[in-house]
């Protein structure tokens, strides 16, 4: 018997869209289970830990992002050749955990005086700071962020860089040609981009 895949997200790319990436990639049915904000609160106790996404593999429950998008890719060999480079593939999806957490934190504040006074040192210094590294990487390694080829952190990045720009309202992509290069590389993997064509239209 074939393995069942469902996972449970709000009703956004967000954190389940490297999840759904990888998926629709690897030619995984799945049942893209989305339910609305305001069906969590009822929900969340049932959850392991008060979090989603939820995955549940042969109606067995999994939580933590990264963890099942790293789980996936090592069904589809997307986690490197050797370790060095599974470790490589960590690397950028934290690096880039630790970036998106500062945007998400910003976009999450209640108060506008506060966050009206963080958007600027958020725009100005934070965005550069790991864009320009994030780009420098792709250049050293020719359009990839591990060793040249495809990883599963390719598939991270240019999922959750959408959704940070549209959380944060801002466009920053055409300052960084080979960050767009390669989130454009990805889009247009043919999977993908029947994914992207159909799936439900949300704000982030």
């Amino acid at each position: 018997m074939a393995t069942t895949y469902k996972m449970t997200y709000f009703n956004v790319r967000g954190l389940g869209e490297p999840i759904r990436y990888l998926l629709v990639y690897g030619g995984i049915d799945f049942e893209d289970k989305r339910i609305g904000f305001e069906q969590w609160p009822a929900m969340k106790s049932t959850t392991p830990y008060g979090k989603l996404p939820l995955m549940e593999i042969d109606g067995e429950q999994f939580h933590q992002s990264a963890a099942i998008a790293r789980y996936i890719a090592k069904q589809l060999k997307l986690t490197g050749d050797d370790d060095i480079e599974s470790m490589l593939c960590d690397i950028v999806v934290d690096t880039f955990s630790d970036f998106r957490s500062q945007m998400t934190s910003w976009f999450r504040e209640k108060d506008e005086a506060i966050k009206e006074k963080k958007r600027g040192p958020l725009i100005n210094e934070t965005v550069p700071f790991y864009m320009e590294r994030f780009e420098k990487e792709l250049e050293k390694n020719n359009g990839y962020f591990v060793r040249g080829k495809l990883t599963w952190a390719d598939f991270y990045v240019a999922a959750v860089v959408e959704v940070m720009e549209d959380m944060c309202k801002i466009s920053c992509l055409d300052k960084y040609p080979n960050i767009k290069a390669h989130k454009e590389k990805i889009e247009n993997i043919p999977q993908i981009k029947a994914y992207i064509e159909k799936r439900p239209k949300t704000p982030f």
